[in-house]
């Protein structure tokens, strides 16, 4: 179907309601269509090292199918029924997808990222009540086994962990040398430990229960986990499907081969990409466990497109800042569009990636409390840079603010919160905790963002801001709290605010300002070590802390955090200016109506056009002349 403009997509779903589709009730049964229709074509493909020509494992979509059922035959033996869990706290590899799809259709899968520290792995198996947790067995640079082992210690419910070895990935001599180098497991558990591989092997390949009747609960997925108790997000059998049907109805086709460097354990690789392929039968090929972090993969990716004869990238800002630092030295000729997720891309990076590699980058937005896709900018329309595009088929946006009668819906290019419906809405549930989910819901239907934002004319949705107090680094959340709580731990510190800094690689990156007691003498590089040993998750450290004479404050004594933001603008574009010659420095950083912050810049000297539009161009938030 075409999608150019919000019209094709009102029109793509006033042909027939949503429930009225012949759309598949369960995920075992969108997977065996595909695997029925496309049986010997390539459904999924993994590599351990990042290498153009390295060693690979290739799934057909009828042997994708058998493991899958193999998995949730697996599941069921263990105990684990429609209303039971199995976690998964595992890097990208062929198992992470083939126990995803088992864990949801024996039970609810729960997928945990694997980079968190124990603790609050830990918390997630408490939230979740998981029974089974499927992990790595211990393997060389890596920790995934020795932190899940200490999470495992403090889930009493789980009573069996299944382990898998990647070792079966490698070759001799490197597969003789791994059992010689292994790291010991120096925590033990209270949970029965099963290799995967020799479990799974004695499982028949085809369901030997009833698949589920019609839509239920599948997935959790949470959403963050960076302080105290994360929120555990609820996902249907219909919200996947419905992901599925968008990527296959608007994206890809069993002719596709789709490159996701993306972690399985979030919802853009699993529920937009992996739906999407199961539903099309298009292939994905996942690079190494640790997708784009792993060792080579930026160096090899061009020649990995080529191997694969890739058309889709799925990509996310941070990514593809690291990818325009290496020339293009392979063939792209097969690759359409990058699709672009997590955060917004800044306009000068943007340009310079289509430039490069002669890709069309599709912007695109979605949160995991909506199971994940809201908008993108159409494949074959206008793609309005800055912005993510216009609503999905099926999905409504409304941009509401509160009054003092109640919450209104905004007119035109007025700011407000996005607020979402679609069926991959849980409306009413969309936390395990109900107490989370109070206050959620406008009208009882459309699920609060968190995010601000605007409608144009033509239906383009742009993000201007943050409702909820959220730092985003790279399309990971990190809460503030956990930052502020940390230095407020220090003698010398009387209050602080943390706060999102501008940053031209990740979006933003943590930074925190703090004011001192009386006679408090700690200076911002010392709370900045202070939090170091302080902050739990690694990712919260901030890159700057300052101290300043008082924070400023509202009216019942908060911290004001948009005085702060814009100070950090302020900070790191005059430094960029400065570090790049440019003679122009930022004197305001002004709150527009439509744009959200812009910084106000005014000449200090002859200036560069073109170079000013290239240095502050690498970062999200907009830039204007004040003169």
């Amino acid at each position: 179907m075409t999608f150019s403009s919000r019209q094709d997509a009102l029109a793509i779903q006033n042909e027939m309601p949503w429930e009225a589709r012949e759309t598949p009730a369960t995920l075992h049964e969108m997977l065996s269509a595909t695997a029925q229709a496309f049986p010997d074509r390539p459904a999924l493909s993994y590599q351990l090292t990042s290498g153009p020509a390295d060693n690979a494992v290739t799934l057909t979509w009828r042997q994708f199918q058998e493991q899958c059922c193999q998995a949730a035959n697996l599941f069921r033996s263990l105990r684990i029924g429609e209303q039971d869990v199995v976690a998964l706290v595992l890097p990208n590899c062929v198992e992470t997808a083939t126990a995803t799809i088992g864990g949801a259709i024996a039970g609810i899968v729960n997928p945990v990222n694997p980079l968190l520290e124990p603790e609050h792995i830990g918390a997630i198996l408490r939230e979740t009540d998981a029974k089974v947790v499927v992990t790595l067995k211990s393997f060389p640079k890596t920790d995934i086994a020795q932190k899940t082992a200490e999470a495992v210690r403090h889930a009493p419910q789980v009573h069996t962990v299944l382990e898998i070895d990647l070792n079966r990935y490698l070759s001799p001599p490197k597969s003789w040398i791994v059992p010689l180098v292994r790291p010991k497991n120096a925590v033990h558990h209270h949970a029965d430990a099963m290799d995967f591989h020799k479990a799974l092997a004695g499982q028949p390949k085809t369901l030997t229960f009833a698949d589920s009747a019609g839509d239920r609960v599948a997935a959790y997925f949470h959403t963050g986990g960076t302080t105290g108790m994360p929120k555990v997000a609820q996902h249907k059998y219909s919200g996947l499907v419905y992901n599925g049907w968008l990527g296959h109805t608007l994206l890809f086709s069993e002719e596709d081969n789709v490159m996701c460097p993306l972690p399985l354990f979030h919802v853009f690789a699993c529920h937009v990409i992996l739906m999407a392929c199961i539903k099309s039968g298009a292939h994905v090929v996942f690079p190494t466990p640790a997708g784009y972090r792993g060792e080579g993969v930026f160096d090899n990716f061009w020649k990995l497109c080529e191997r694969w004869k890739i058309s889709f990238v799925i990509t996310v800002p941070t990514a593809v800042s690291a990818l325009m630092q290496r020339k293009v030295d392979a063939d792209l000729s097969t690759v359409k569009n990058a699709f672009s997720g997590s955060a917004p891309m800044p306009l000068e990076l943007f340009n310079r990636f289509e430039s490069a590699t002669g890709m069309t980058v599709i912007e695109g937005y979605g949160l995991t409390e909506a199971t994940c896709l809201v908008s993108c900018n159409p494949p074959d329309g206008e793609k309005k840079v800055g912005s993510v595009g216009v609503p999905f088929p099926y999905t409504e946006v409304r941009i509401i603010k509160e009054t003092p009668d109640g919450p209104v819906e905004c007119e035109v290019d007025e700011v407000g919160e996005i607020c979402v419906s679609n069926p991959g809405v849980f409306t009413g549930n969309t936390y395990t905790e109900a107490e989370k989910n109070a206050s959620l819901y406008y009208h009882g239907k459309y699920l609060r963002t968190g995010d601000l934002g605007r409608l144009d004319a033509d239906d383009y949705l742009w993000i201007t801001g943050r409702a909820k107090d959220l730092i985003i680094r790279g399309g990971h959340n990190i809460d503030p709290a956990e930052i502020e709580e940390a230095l407020m731990t220090h003698h010398d510190v009387a209050m602080a605010g943390a706060i999102g800094q501008p940053d031209a690689h990740t979006g933003e990156m943590p930074c925190a300002y703090v004011e001192l007691v009386e006679g408090g003498t700690a200076t911002g590089e010392e709370l900045r070590e202070y939090c170091k040993v302080h902050v739990r998750e690694r990712a919260a450290i901030p890159k700057h802390v300052e101290v300043l004479d008082e924070l400023p404050k509202t009216a019942v004594g908060k911290v004001f955090k948009p005085d702060l933001r814009k100070r950090a603008i302020t900070r790191i574009y005059n430094a960029a200016l400065e570090e790049a010659g440019i003679a122009a420095q930022v004197t305001s950083v002004v709150d527009d109506k439509k744009r959200g912050l812009v910084a106000q810049l005014t000449r200090t000297g002859e200036v560069n056009e073109e170079a000013m539009s290239h240095v502050l161009g690498r970062f999200v938030r907009p830039w204007e002349w004040a003169d």
